[in-house]
């Protein structure tokens, strides 16, 4: 046995994510890290390659964990977009009102404090964004599909009112409070849709 790992990587891998977050880049020291994963500095080391490193494998476990979940909510209603975006938000709500995981969004957490991550890492927060913009942006397509650059704009819009939920999430906003803006960004995006000459020709 000798050598070998005496512990399940994917579950330290699970709590270091949560330490990240919970608590964020910052005050993820390795000793919260270690006593959260039950690892020394030595394992944490020689298992993820350090922080920065940890850090990263965390945000791609978090993405693939709820991208997942996204892709599948968006491409259910190919073709009809406003129901993609809602079928989108019921997910980002039900995560958000899970009593299972943290509060807010790691991503949203990690975003707020790009300012002071190694170059890397931040850039990689820009591309796991970018890669959400893309995903609603590719359900804004179809037969009810808006114009190229509105679509675009929408997609931006729902993925900052998507951040904005996790941020609001954390101050404490209720449940009832949330679904009011989602429905709202909802409303938005079919309203905006519908205004389009595209739409306005078959109304």
């Amino acid at each position: 046995m000798s050598g070998r790992k005496q512990f399940d990587v994917d579950t330290a891998l699970d709590q270091a994510m949560r330490v990240f977050w919970e608590r964020g880049y910052t005050d993820a020291s390795l000793d919260v890290l270690g006593s959260a994963t039950g690892l020394g500095r030595g394992s944490l080391y020689g298992t993820f390659g350090g922080k920065d490193a940890l850090f990263r494998q965390c945000l791609d476990r978090y993405a693939s964990t709820y991208g997942t979940r996204y892709e599948q909510a968006l491409t259910t209603h190919a073709g009809d977009p406003v129901r993609a975006i809602e079928a989108f938000f019921d997910v980002v709500l039900a995560r958000i009102a899970d009593p299972s995981v943290p509060a807010g969004c790691l991503i949203a957490q990690s975003a707020a404090q790009a300012p002071i991550l190694k170059g890397d890492n931040s850039a990689h927060v820009r591309t796991l964004l970018d890669t959400q913009r893309r995903r609603v942006r590719t359900a804004l397509t179809g037969p009810s599909a808006a114009p190229e650059e509105l679509a675009d704009e929408l997609a931006t819009f729902v993925v900052a009112v998507n951040q904005s939920l996790a941020v609001l999430s954390r101050a404490g906003t209720t449940d009832t409070e949330l679904r009011a803006v989602a429905r709202l960004a909802c409303q938005t995006v079919a309203d905006t849709l519908r205004a389009t000459p595209e739409h306005a020709a078959c109304d």
